[in-house]
């Protein structure tokens, strides 16, 4: 069954103070300017800058200017310095909504952005022309800090008391309302992965979009049932005295799948400016490398840049690697919602491994890419 008769979404309007604060309440685009430039001092550059500390020219790749949990690899390789050494000036071109960011890139106003293999997946069986080109995020390994993991899932336990687990949701009658940012990306994905595990039928629930920033409120004053947020929202949903009832690894996903990401990039603007592209893609992989070896320091920089207090950033890929295996569950997880024809797309569709320096592709039978419970091999 499609995914929009399956679950019912609804916008709930909860503006709270704190977050036009934080997300700027995107009130139109602003002054173009360098990532460091924006929030501290960092690596010198500035928007008019056009070449590099080696007097090389510069090649301006363009971006939206985030404040939230995805700013930390964007802030952090800027401020380093990674990106002008490889090339390049990384510029923020202002604050947008969520669904203005395809559209941006589609029409050039910006050139790459990063998310989830599903939303890209859905926005190339619409007819967009894109390719990853490098990996973002990633579902830690399972022995590292659970505050790194991509996701966490909270209840109010004035209002559910009996409720200490997912697989406590099923004997709640009714329907119930989870937090989202938007459909199609990691907060269904995994959610609904959960659910299947403990046997909660998915049509239990109702999807409410809202900024992670929200949903803390939302919870707490009962507008939704379960708050699901990234970090660095983990701290605040416990501060607020919110619990735990679940988080990424129980997805039953092999390591990294759970938390993947991918920048991308029109086929265009990778056809006309492959060595800012890899470029690029080296300054980012410098950049979280850096981020999961220096977390604190990490985690304060990107406290200061959004104003919000944090215990977290998300984990990073640290290496040149793309492996479409770890694309298969994103997949099937849309064909079985009706999302996408089975068949329509495969992970080479998403990808490109030109900019890395190690690519696995699928083997012909993708079977034998999965390993027993049917996720991915590591």
């Amino acid at each position: 069954m499609p995914l929009k008769k399956r679950n019912k979404i609804t916008i709930i309007a909860i503006v709270a103070v704190a977050a036009l604060v934080i997300f700027g309440a995107f009130l139109g685009r602003t002054t173009e300017t360098v990532p460091s430039a924006s929030f501290s001092a960092g690596n010198g550059l500035t928007a008019d800058s056009s070449v590099g500390p080696d007097g090389q020219p510069l090649r301006v790749i363009k971006t939206y200017t985030r404040k939230d949990c995805s700013l930390a690899p964007w802030l952090i390789t800027d401020k380093l310095g990674y990106f002008a050494a490889e090339g390049v000036k990384l510029v923020f071109t202002g604050e947008i909504q969520p669904p203005q960011v395809i559209p941006s890139i589609l029409n050039g106003d910006n050139d790459v952005s990063s998310f989830h293999p599903n939303t890209i997946l859905v926005a190339l069986n619409g007819g967009a022309k894109f390719k990853g080109v490098g990996r973002s995020d990633l579902e830690p390994a399972d022995d590292l800090d659970p505050s790194f993991r991509h996701m966490w899932w909270f209840i109010n336990p004035e209002k559910y008391p009996n409720v200490k687990s997912f697989a406590d949701l099923k004997d709640i009658p009714g329907t119930l309302k989870f937090s989202i940012i938007s459909t199609s990306q990691c907060s269904d994905f995994l959610a609904n992965r959960i659910l299947d595990k403990y046997g909660v039928p998915r049509d239990k629930v109702e999807w409410v979009t809202m900024p992670d920033v929200q949903a803390i409120q939302a919870l707490k004053q009962g507008h939704t049932d379960v708050g699901g947020v990234h970090p660095p929202f983990y701290k605040g949903m416990l501060d607020a005295g919110q619990l735990k009832i679940a988080d990424s690894q129980e997805a039953n996903l092999a390591e990294g799948v759970a938390g993947l990401g991918f920048y991308f990039f029109t086929e265009e603007f990778i056809a006309n400016n492959p060595e800012a592209v890899r470029g690029f893609v080296r300054a980012t992989s410098k950049g979280q490398r850096w981020i999961n070896e220096n977390p604190e320091q990490a985690r304060i920089w990107t406290e200061e840049a959004i104003g919000v207090p944090i215990s977290a950033n998300h984990y990073y890929s640290s290496s040149l690697t793309i492996d479409e295996a770890q694309i298969v569950p994103w997949i099937e997880d849309l064909e079985n919602q009706g999302v996408l024809p089975k068949g329509s797309l495969t992970p080479s569709d998403l990808v490109i491994g030109d900019f890395v320096d190690t690519f696995i592709p699928l083997k012909p039978d993708s079977a034998a890419a999965r390993d027993s419970n049917g996720s991915p091999a590591s």
